[in-house]
């Protein structure tokens, strides 16, 4: 069942022109698992109805979110990084990107990108008063697109070293797009020191595999990629010439620990797989 207070939708005024909130978002979906606001009755419904099919899938998203939250402190904190490129940022929520980038280097300079035009719409009324700062609409598979976009170029240095994020979004690519290409285009356009932050919905249960990729293919008309295996995501990281960091590549929650305990799933038939990698 949904909760009361997410019975009434957001002002129409908020959602940008053309945009069919009848059709599930991830992005809106991701929003609502973590509690936000910005998402709609179809993005709660298909929420609810994954949630059925395989409990535990609201844990999996916050203990993804807490693994971004710490890779991004542990960049900044330990390796001195400046720079990051958000691939597939999604919707604002507490304890974004920047805000945890910022308070360990008040000039830290974070781009968002994301193809849903209302996570621009939210993002850039959030971000109005930071110049370090900027969210673009773009596919994130157009690697020269981003690369060369005038609010990239403006902020991101790419003779320095730059972290790449890559958190939950590259099983919504499908094979057809090749998301370890993907990968490596973007560590080619990277200086040596860069480092690349994945997760990845992973299986080992090839039903489980088809299952789950064939609801989320149906709730969001075809705007999916496949749940896929630890192995291919280490794949990914391989091919790149990535050099994980410890403690390699695991479940996120298990990815350098802070200490704070978070939901326990009810199910890991599957998990968010991933680490932190550096470009040697």
């Amino acid at each position: 069942m949904m909760s009361d207070e997410y019975t009434e939708e957001p002002p129409v005024a908020r959602v940008p022109t053309g945009i069919d909130v009848s059709v599930p978002s991830v992005a809106r979906m991701y929003d609502y698992f973590l509690g936000g606001k910005d998402n709609f009755r179809a993005d709660r419904e298909a929420s609810e109805q994954l949630s059925a099919v395989s409990p535990g899938s609201r844990a999996i998203a916050v203990n993804n979110r807490r693994y971004l939250q710490r890779t991004v402190r542990e960049l900044a904190h330990k390796y001195g990084v400046t720079q990051f490129l958000d691939h597939g940022s999604g919707l604002p929520t507490q304890n974004n990107v920047h805000q945890i980038a910022q308070s360990v280097h008040p000039t830290a300079r974070v781009v968002y990108i994301d193809n849903d035009p209302i996570v621009l719409a939210h993002g850039r009324a959030l971000l109005m008063d930071n110049a370090t700062t900027t969210v673009i609409t773009a596919d994130m598979r157009d690697t020269e697109g981003v690369m060369t976009h005038p609010d990239v170029v403006k902020l991101l240095d790419f003779t320095e070293p730059v972290a790449a994020l890559f958190v939950s979004v590259l099983h919504c690519i499908p094979d057809s797009d090749d998301p370890g290409a993907l990968l490596r285009r973007v560590v080619d356009r990277l200086a040596p020191g860069s480092f690349v932050v994945v997760s990845h919905l992973v299986a080992e249960d090839p039903e489980v595999r088809d299952r789950l990729t064939a609801f989320m293919l149906d709730a969001t008309q075809g705007n999916w990629g496949r749940v896929r295996t630890p192995q291919d995501v280490a794949g990914y990281i391989a091919d790149a010439g990535l050099e994980p960091l410890a403690p390699g590549l695991v479940e996120v929650s298990q990815w350098r620990p802070d200490g704070t305990k978070g939901p326990v799933p009810e199910s890991t038939e599957w998990i968010e797989f991933g680490g932190v990698a550096r470009k040697p």
